[in-house]
Parts: C-alpha cells; structure tokens; sequence
C-alpha cells in the first residue's frame, strides 16, 4: 500500500526485518523443543539464541542470497548460518518452508488483527460520544432516498455503533481462527519432527496447533479473516456514503470538518466537499478486493500448491494497512463531524406535514374507517403537498370524510414531533446497554 494512506505501526508488521526475525523466533523455539526432547543438543539450541537475538537481519543481504537460490527460506537460513556457525546445522531440522513461512503469516496476522480491533474502539468510543450528544436532536428518516419519518441523529449514529460492535466481534473471531502454528513438515505427517515441537513453538507465539496441516494451514482460515475485513470495510462505507449524503447541499444536515487553510477546488474557492468519506469509500472498494483472491487460494492441489502465496505476499500487508488507515480515518471523521440542528429541522418541515402521514392513517382505521378507505383520504391530501399545494394539516381539516371521523384537535394532536422519539431511551439501553 502507498504511504499516503498508511500507518506506521501495520506497516511495521509487514516490514521485511520484523518477517526474518518471526522467522528466526519459530526456528529458535524449534531447536528449544528438539533439545527438550533430547533431539538436538541442549547447548547447541542456546548457541543459536545467543548468536543470533539480537542480530539486525541483513535484507539486503538475503536478498542477495535469493537471488541466487529462488527460494526465500533456504536465502533467510544461509545468511543465518553466517551468525551461528557450526550449530546451525541443528536450525529447521524436521520443517519445511511452509511451516515457516505460515506460522509467521498467523503471527503477523493476529497482530495486525489486535491493530484493527483497537481502530475498531476508537471508533465505538467517537460513535458513542456523538450519539448521545444528539440523542433528541429531531430528523429525518429517508427511504428511497425519500423523506420517511423523524428519527434522532442520535438514532443514526446509534445504528452505526451496533454496527461496528458487531464488526469488532466478527474481529475477534477472525483473529482466533487464523491464529494457528504448524511445525509438522512436509505433507504434514510429523515423520520427521515430534508434534510436541509444534506444541511448543505455538504456546511460545500465542498462536494454537493446527489440528491437521497437510504442507499447509488450510486456507479456508484466511478466506474467512480476509472476508471478515471485506464486511468491515462495507460498514467503514456506509458510513462514509451516509456522510456524503448528509453533506449535499441541497440537504446539508452534518459535513465533515473543514480546517483552517484547507481548499475544497483548485477552480471554486466556494468549494467544500466531503473529501475524507469520498476517500474512505474508495479505500473500503480496495479492502474488499482482497476477498475474492482470499476465497480461490482455498482450492489448492492435493497437500500443497504455492499459488496462494502471491496472492498472500500482496493482499495481507494491503488489506490490513488499508483497513486501519481506514477505520483511523473515520473515527476522526466522527468525531471533528460538524452537525447542523437547525437544517435538520427545516428538512423536516419541508413537506409540509407529510411526515405524519401514517399517524392519520392508523388514528382513522382506530376511528373505524377501513384500511383501504384511510389510505386513499390521507392520500388524495398529500399529493397536493407533495406537489407545494398547500398544508397537509389544513387540507386534512377541510376534507369531509377526514373530518367525520377526527376532530381538529385530534388531527392537530397527530402532528407532534416528540410522539416519534418514544422509544428513544429504550432503543439507546438495547444498543449501549
């Protein structure tokens, strides 16, 4: 991913030097567990840790190696054996590469998991701030992109925070599914090292052994954690999509924040666009790029094929440094979000009274007129409005089969805003508990 929409703590995760030293780490708590079990000499396993812990892995170096040898761990090894010596003859005995390569994948996805998760807060604790700071502020509800009926602003965002706890904990699940170590070695079979080395290595990186490898860890894993951060990414936009819409001109009812200095156009200085949410929408269409790639490494040849692994090499550091950024960003958004009451309360006067259209409705079916017959009264009264002919609570008092069944009072009762927000206390417990 560019650095214009990363961070340095995931990038950090992806980072070659922070690759080669997990690397180094599971073959270390290899050689620990082989001299456990008496497979290896125990002085030759504290040898490799002494030599080597606080090496700075020479990238350039490796990758010199591997230019020579194509093959990445087999580059990583021999420039390891340059710090060890003799004793490294002992390093990644019974492993493969895979066993390698896929526990450092589980590694470093779980951390960049706890990264997301962490995003994940910050952006609860900005929802959760700004709806209850606009828990009554009165608006409208759309549907079709048309006027409904009054909510709360507080509601909306309310419905985002649901939303993204339930993000946080399809997290959590993902970060425990890809959370497995296989040290099993090739095809998976333990011929040539114990299982009690995977068991080991596993409780040392925090990860769990995967219950069967093959040459791999199945990659129905990864497919699930890369199509949770594709779901994730689809709140992030809804979000943002609503913003944007919020911020039209013609509605105007909350924008982003606009700083000192900052320019909307380099032709209209009138110019205020909703630039961060245009972008984060952008960002989550990338996010979710990586699901369909995630699902097809599933389908791999017998015990092991390595097309999943460019695959891999790409959308991992890209997904998940795109998704934080992301996340990141919004909260910010959130929070410095700039809310306007009073166009809220002009948009839900803008039609003239239609908004408490199925209030009359349901009071004439209570008053015993049919459904069918309610319908078409309020009806043919509200298309007059709708078309800026009139009020509907005056057309409604001088219509004569509304009028035999309500009274003024009982239709002017019908128009009160707060009669909507009833349930508003009970739906915030449900939510924020």
């Amino acid at each position: 991913m560019i650095p214009r929409y990363s961070r340095a703590e995931m990038i950090a995760i992806w980072a070659p030097a922070t690759r080669f030293r997990i690397w180094f780490e599971i073959e270390a708590h290899a050689c620990d567990a082989l001299a456990e079990i008496g497979a290896i000499p125990k002085e030759s396993a504290r040898a490799i840790w002494q030599k080597a812990d606080h090496v700075e892995f020479d990238v350039a170096r490796i990758d010199e190696i591997e230019r020579v040898t194509k093959h990445d761990v087999i580059a990583f090894l021999t420039h390891l054996a340059e710090f060890i010596g003799p004793d490294a003859r002992f390093v990644h005995q019974g492993l493969t590469s895979s066993d390698v390569l896929d526990t450092c994948l589980a590694v470093q996805l779980r951390r960049a998991s706890e990264i997301l998760i962490a995003d994940v807060d910050k952006l609860l604790s900005a929802l959760k701030a700004r709806a209850y700071e606009h828990k009554l502020t009165p608006t409208i509800g759309r549907s079709h992109g048309i006027h409904a009926e009054p909510t709360t602003f507080g509601l909306k965002l309310a419905g985002f925070y649901a939303e993204f706890q339930r993000a946080r904990t399809r997290l959590v699940t993902a970060r425990e599914e890809i959370s497995t170590c296989a040290i099993s070695g090739a095809i998976g079979t333990f011929a040539n090292i114990d299982p009690r080395v995977e068991a080991y290595v596993a409780a040392k990186l925090g990860l769990r052994p995967e219950p069967i490898s093959t040459q791999v860890i199945p990659r129905d894993r990864h497919a699930a954690f890369f199509a949770t951060l594709g779901v994730v990414a689809s709140s992030v936009e809804r979000l943002a999509t609503e913003i944007r819409h919020l911020q039209r001109t013609e509605v105007l009812e909350a924008e982003e924040f606009f700083s000192e200095g900052q320019k909307g156009s380099s032709a209209m200085p009138h110019k205020r666009n909703p630039v961060l949410t245009e972008n984060l929408s952008g960002l989550a269409r990338l996010v979710r790029g990586a699901v369909t790639p995630a699902l097809e490494n599933v389908a791999l040849w017998h015990e092991r094929d390595i097309s999943h692994s460019s695959v891999e090499r790409g959308i991992a550091p890209d997904a998940t440094i795109t998704l934080d950024f992301a996340l990141a960003r919004l909260a910010g958004v959130v929070e410095k979000l700039i809310v306007y009451p009073e166009n809220m309360r002009k948009n839900l006067d803008r039609l003239g009274g239609l908004i408490h259209s199925q209030r009359v409705l349901l009071a004439l079916t209570q008053k015993g007129v049919s459904r069918e017959d309610a319908y078409a009264f309020v009806q043919r009264n509200a298309m007059p409005v709708w078309r800026g002919q009139g009020d509907f609570l005056t057309l409604l008092k001088a219509d004569k089969d509304v009028r035999a069944a309500l009274s003024e009072p009982e239709l002017e009762s019908l128009f009160d805003l707060a009669y909507h927000f009833k349930a508003v206390d009970a739906i915030f417990a449900r939510v924020f508990g």
